[in-house]
């Protein structure tokens, strides 16, 4: 299901729980990601976890995995 990109922003993250990769660095300078209703992400830096987070639908966090799997990045 992939939602309208504005609904996204709207959601409530206060009960989000967010997950570092697990090859994070022992600075932990790195991004947190959320899952959101119907596949979409939000993503945050970890070093400024108040600043809003940026929101993915589906589609978008599907061809954005896709591409680093693919060393596209």
């Amino acid at each position: 299901m992939n939602r309208p990109k504005a609904d996204l922003y709207t959601h409530d993250l206060s009960g989000s729980i967010w997950r570092k990769s697990s090859a994070s660095g022992a600075e932990h300078d790195c991004v947190e990601i959320a899952e959101l209703p119907g596949g979409a992400r939000a993503v945050r830096d970890s070093k400024n976890p108040d600043r809003a987070p940026l929101c993915f639908t589906d589609t978008e966090w599907a061809a954005f995995r896709a591409g680093v799997i693919a060393n596209e990045f």
